[in-house]
């Protein structure tokens, strides 16, 4: 594991900084069977800036224009192992700048798109799903920087009843074992009782330091017994199919949305990565004063 800012990542590069557009296990881009010259020329150059080596797979997919006249965007993809991922890149249409970044219209709603991206209507949820504050949190339950935002949640939220919290799972399986079966167990608890998923969620990051891949099939159906679900229907939904594609499809989504790192929080679409409290209220109260501004205030 490696941590940059404050969250839970599996990183090969620079897509710490650069926007993700595919995470391991996904197909490969497609790429031009032969490259051009500002093609090898930007594979040379990131070689040389990540000290990539021959055994690093690096491919360059060809540029396509974008809006702005005379830049062009690229697809860079990255292979080390069985890891594969892949980051947006624009560069000169002369092929003499290269530019990691996003890219923005300031004619649109730069929080609109993105919450038309998140899919929250199947996911565990907690209070009203017209709350005018809806908080996505994208999380491996295994990771400790979701438990320290777990815990910042906790102390949060009672201040901030008007916010609706939904949860996605991102497990990141290459450095946390058992946080796809804690990710499978969550999802089961949520299908068979939704109020039973919150206790669990509770149970598990609260035992966090206790739980390994050894113990963690006992440890998870205690918790689900602590939490009122029936062993049986437990078990059977461990081994049926939904619960892990209910997973998987969150995790699709995460990619969807560029999530990098565990955990990422989007708040009515406005992106935070890790667990940082100070920020989370900032974000929050910005959300409550725009709802208390756009009401009407009753005077004639």
């Amino acid at each position: 594991m490696r941590v940059f800012g404050s969250g839970c990542v599996v990183v090969l590069l620079f897509f710490a900084c650069a926007p993700s557009v595919r995470a391991q296990g996904s197909p490969s881009a497609a790429v031009d069977a032969a490259p051009s010259s500002t093609q090898k020329r930007i594979e040379e150059y990131l070689r040389h800036l990540y000290a990539f080596g021959p055994e690093i797979a690096v491919r360059v997919g060809a540029p396509k224009d974008t809006e702005i006249t005379g830049l062009q965007e690229i697809n860079v993809e990255v292979k080390i192992g069985q890891n594969t991922e892949s980051a947006k890149f624009y560069v000169s249409k002369d092929g003499k700048y290269l530019l990691r970044g996003d890219l923005s219209d300031l004619n649109r709603d730069p929080l609109a798109e993105m919450r038309e991206q998140l899919q929250i209507n199947d996911a565990p949820s907690l209070g009203d799903p017209k709350a005018p504050i809806t908080l996505v949190e994208f999380s491996d339950i295994q990771c400790p920087v979701c438990r320290s935002l777990h815990d910042v949640l906790r102390g949060l939220l009672p201040k901030y009843p008007g916010v609706r919290v939904v949860f996605k799972d991102f497990p990141l399986d290459q450095i946390h074992p058992w946080a796809r079966t804690a990710a499978i167990a969550g999802r089961c608890a949520f299908q068979l009782d939704p109020a039973a998923f919150w206790k669990m969620y509770d149970l598990i990051y609260d035992s966090q330091e206790v739980i390994s891949p050894a113990n963690a099939w006992g440890k998870i159906a205690d918790f689900a017994g602590q939490a009122g679900l029936n062993a049986d229907a437990f078990k059977s939904c461990m081994a049926g199919p939904e619960a892990p594609a209910a997973v998987e499809a969150s995790r699709a989504n995460g990619i969807t949305v560029e999530v990098q790192s565990t955990p990422t929080v989007f708040v009515n679409g406005r992106r935070m990565v890790g667990a940082d409290a100070r920020t989370l209220e900032q974000y929050l109260n910005y959300e409550l004063a725009q709802v208390a501004g756009a009401k009407p205030s009753g005077k004639k």
